[in-house]
């Protein structure tokens, strides 16, 4: 047992000893309150602050200055797109974009844009985020909009000759925009 507590003793004075360090370590870099902080990074600079505020609401908030049409929308899908949506956003490998409306209340619900998304801002926000898988950030805004303009035609929501911009994509009415129920909780602001 004598060796167990002399083991057990040392691990703890070691851990101590590292725990000490870094205290040490964080009062060292802390600064003065003057200096503003721990002496680490800085202010990020207001054009910084613009570059990464890149989020879109259900209202539109958020939406850059640009435009789609269907047709541009087919191009860009076809060229940057398709590779995992398959030509008509139906195939895959990765997930489908196109149809299954009328499945969410069946065995085998279809979540797609066009069934499932709620609010067709969405879209903006997500494709210019994460999309094209291999190089997410990487579409100009009047791509994203096309996109989106083919991809709620492809699904039945607008007519071939929409124009999908700031002003038109937050008054696109989704056919699941009603199938979410609202947040209870009193600390949750409503929508």
């Amino acid at each position: 047992m004598d060796g167990y507590d002399t083991s057990m003793r040392k691990s703890l004075l070691i851990g101590i000893g590292t725990l000490a360090m870094g205290l040490a370590w964080c009062v060292w870099t802390a600064g003065s309150a003057e200096e503003g902080g721990y002496g680490l990074g800085r202010t990020a600079t207001d054009e910084e602050i613009r570059a990464w505020n890149i989020d879109v609401s259900p209202t539109g908030e958020g939406l850059p200055s640009g435009q789609g049409t269907v047709k541009q929308g087919a191009q860009v899908f076809a060229a940057k797109c398709a590779m995992c949506h398959g030509p008509t956003g139906t195939e895959g490998p990765k997930d489908r974009l196109v149809g299954g409306q009328g499945t969410l209340a069946t065995a085998k619900p279809v979540k797609t844009i066009g069934s499932y998304w709620p609010y067709a801002t969405t879209l903006y926000d997500f494709i210019n985020r994460a999309m094209p898988f291999n190089a997410p950030g990487s579409l100009s805004p009047d791509e994203v909009y096309s996109v989106i303009a083919w991809l709620l035609f492809q699904n039945g929501i607008v007519k071939e000759d929409a124009v999908i911009d700031a002003r038109t994509l937050p008054l696109v009415q989704m056919p699941n925009r009603n199938g979410f129920i609202p947040d209870p909780r009193p600390d949750v602001p409503g929508r």
